[in-house]
Formats: C-alpha cells, sequence, structure tokens
C-alpha cells in the first residue's frame, strides 16, 4: 500500500490517497484544501481513483469533493449516515467561517461499520468512532498496522466536540475503544498535523494520560 497525504487550505486539513501498488488503484479519503495537489498526483502517477472516502462530513473534509470528481466524476462518494445531515449542510458550515460553499454532489454509498473495502487488492477496515462528529469513522490497514484517523486523535490532542452533533463523552469511549485498543506500533494519520502512533499517544497525549488514569 502506498499512503500520499495532502495538507492544505485555511484549516490545514490532511486529505489522503490510499493507493493499490500492484493495480494503481486509488481511493482518496477526506479531500480537503489539499485537492488541487491530489488531482495532479494523480494524474502525474497514473492512478485511478475509485473512490472517495470520507471519515467525517466537516467542510474541511469534503470541500475538496467538487474540484476531485470534475476530474475522476465516476468515482463514487462513500459516508456514514450518521454524518449525512452534516455533508447535507455544507453551506451552512461554510457561512459559519465565511466561506464560500462548495457544490457537493450526492453521497453514492454508505460506509457501515465492520465491513471492509477494496482498494485494488488493499483491504480497509472501516470502524465507528462517533464523538467529534455522530458519524465519524475510521480506516484501518491491518497489514502495515495503519489508522486513518480523521479527527478522532492528533498528536498531542483530540478532536474538538463544541462543533454540531460533537460529543466529548462519546469521543474518550471511542478513543478507548478504537485507538487505546490497537498495539503501539501502530501508525495514525489524522486530519491535521503529523502522524503519530498508538504508542507515542498512550505515554505523552495529556487527554489520554487522563483518560488511562479513570
Amino acid at each position: 500500500m502506498i499512503l500520499r497525504r495532502f495538507e492544505g487550505g485555511p484549516f490545514q486539513e490532511n486529505g489522503y490517497l490510499v493507493v493499490c501498488e500492484a493495480t494503481g488503484t486509488a481511493a482518496a479519503v477526506d479531500p480537503g484544501g489539499g485537492t488541487p495537489e491530489m488531482v495532479r498526483t494523480l494524474e502525474a502517477e497514473g492512478w485511478t481513483l475509485s473512490a472517495v472516502l470520507l471519515t467525517h462530513a466537516h467542510l474541511d473534509h469534503v470541500d475538496g469533493i467538487p474540484l476531485l470528481r470534475t476530474h475522476h466524476p465516476g468515482a463514487p462518494i462513500h459516508l456514514h449516515p450518521a454524518d449525512r445531515p452534516l455533508y447535507d449542510a455544507a453551506p451552512a458550515q461554510a457561512a459559519m467561517f465565511g466561506l464560500p460553499a462548495p457544490d457537493l454532489p450526492a453521497i453514492d454509498h454508505e460506509l457501515i461499520p465492520g465491513r471492509s473495502l477494496q482498494v485494488g487488492e488493499v483491504t480497509l477496515d472501516v470502524a465507528f468512532a462517533p464523538g467529534h462528529a455522530p458519524g465519524h469513522v475510521i480506516l484501518s490497514h491491518t497489514d502495515t498496522d495503519t489508522v486513518l484517523v480523521g479527527d478522532v486523535v492528533f498528536r498531542g490532542s483530540i478532536g474538538r466536540t463544541d462543533l454540531p452533533g460533537g460529543d466529548s463523552r462519546t469521543l474518550m469511549t471511542s478513543i478507548r475503544d478504537r485507538i487505546l485498543s490497537l498495539p503501539d506500533r501502530t501508525r495514525l494519520f489524522p486530519g491535521h498535523g503529523p502522524e503519530t502512533t498508538v504508542g507515542v499517544e498512550r505515554r505523552t497525549n495529556p487527554f489520554l494520560l487522563e483518560l488511562q488514569r479513570g
């Protein structure tokens, strides 16, 4: 598996390309402000975009979709159904920050926790991790101990819960069940900031230290 990160926009959001090295098939995860470079990379590498996967539907994780679909109109969009209201409210989200409203295409498929997605020969497992957003999911590639965690946890921090649909107790439960249950070597790729590992966060993240103390 090849994993590429694309950072950009006013929120410095991380979008990713997950690529099957054997087939050249790619999935875009949370295309945000870095989408122009994502599009250029797909073209330069000759990769085929097969899907758009959304960990959740906050504005900064979806506002690159129109550009991506302009260049790859056949790539279906996947989102957990509990985040559909957030997706549909993208214009209102944009208005909150004084930003132009993106013209988002319809969702094509529901992301169902417990099921797997194929990106060529790469298997991504979907797990439910709400709290930052009602329908937040994380995407795991167990062969490489890699997890795309969206805005659940960051290096030294955790996702905010003061936006519509956020809930701090639910988020901490998700972190306990979905992140701290993983091996320390597991690499975490968040929606903002640099990558980290479960072990680093278990030992140094003040929010996780508090959670582990009960």
